[in-house]
């Protein structure tokens, strides 16, 4: 069926699950390429932004997060077992939008309604950039689909370039040389040179 709409969010969701398997629990308090979150507050985030879109997927309008915006990520939020909740949560997005209804009409998500084929998109696009967010967070290589990226390249083009609150940060400069993920990055407001900071060892006093 993935075949029938314009976007497979089976690849994209089974990297991010492979991302999880690299996430130390001592890495949850480090930080990630968006500002003041945590890896724990981005992990928070991934949580509420699957079962959101999953539910605009499926046109519940009455679901909770669809007339209003979201609370703030937090790591005070993030449940003890998101280590087994967040891939249950991932593959039912996947599945919601194998569903080519998913794309035709309208469909509503933190308080805004809008064409559910640009719904589908936001929502590729949110999977895909707090993916390469985790990636980078923690150490660990990203890579997409081209055809994906192609996509959402064409569709971030189309915002302005300081950007829209709340969804994309302001275009950051890119060369004439730059990949494509790093394009899509560039487009969403991401720095794609953002890198972790290195971790600060505190050698141990020693023994009396």
């Amino acid at each position: 069926m993935a075949d029938r709409v314009p976007l497979d969010f089976d690849p994209p969701v089974r990297k991010l699950r492979a991302l999880l398997l690299g996430v130390g629990d001592a890495e949850l308090a480090g930080p990630t390429p968006c500002p003041d979150w945590t890896v724990a507050a981005l992990l928070d985030h991934l949580m509420g932004l699957s079962y959101a879109f999953t539910q605009a997927a499926r046109k519940r309008t009455d679901a909770p997060g669809t007339d209003e915006q979201p609370p703030d990520p937090s790591a005070q939020h993030l449940g003890r077992h998101w280590r087994s909740s967040l891939p249950v949560l991932l593959e039912e997005l996947a599945t919601a939008w194998k569903d080519p209804a998913a794309w035709t009409g309208t469909s509503r998500v933190g308080g805004v309604t809008m064409p559910a084929a640009s719904l589908g998109i936001v929502a590729m696009n949110e999977l895909i950039m707090h993916s390469w967010d985790l990636a980078r967070a923690t150490g660990q290589e990203y890579f997409a689909d081209p055809r994906t990226l192609e996509v959402l390249v064409e569709f971030l083009s189309q915002g302005p370039a300081e950007g829209v609150p709340g969804l994309f940060g302001p275009v950051v400069p890119t060369d004439s040389e730059a990949t494509l993920l790093d394009q899509t990055l560039a487009l969403a407001g991401r720095d794609p040179s953002w890198r972790r900071p290195p971790r600060r060892w505190v050698r141990a006093a020693p023994a009396a």
